[in-house]
């Protein structure tokens, strides 16, 4: 005979945590990998992959044009919390800190920090141990958000 038992103290629903971290080379390569990786993880978690596509570009860009040393990678870490994604890239340019700068109407780069800033509701630099550093930005996934869940096919 089966019998149902159930628990007398109630449990608190945990809050899965979603993670996706990999290494990639300080390349263009490596650049444009990171957008698409990034977009196809988001679509497995049902999550749209804009603005987080072009903020992961940005970062990853400006990781291999600024944070570049030759023969090291940077890592790319997405990871969402209740309704917030948040972006990592680290590089091993921790000396050299990024910084938001208007370009000359007629430039054709220089404009990376200031979209990450228009499209991110917060975004920033943690110094890691020495020669480390990593720049994040935080996307909100619920309906109040910059994101929305995406509906099952």
């Amino acid at each position: 005979m089966n019998q149902e038992i159930s628990d007398p103290a109630p449990r608190l629903a945990a809050v899965p945590v979603r993670n996706f971290s990999l290494q990639l080379s300080s390349t263009p390569r490596g650049a444009r990998l990171a957008r698409l990786l990034a977009t196809e993880q988001l679509r497995t978690w049902r999550l749209p992959s804009h603005p987080a596509e072009l903020i992961v570009a940005e970062l990853a860009a400006n990781a291999v044009t600024h944070g570049r040393v030759s023969g090291r990678d940077f890592r790319l870490l997405l990871y969402v919390v209740g309704d917030t994604l948040r972006i990592e890239v680290t590089d091993t340019r921790g000396d050299r800190l990024p910084c938001p700068q208007h370009s000359a109407d007629d430039a054709e780069s220089g404009r990376g920090l200031l979209l990450v800033e228009a499209l991110a509701d917060r975004w920033g630099v943690v110094p890691g141990p020495p020669p480390l550093k990593t720049v994040w930005a935080e996307v909100g996934t619920g309906s109040t958000g910059s994101l929305s869940v995406v509906p099952p096919r």
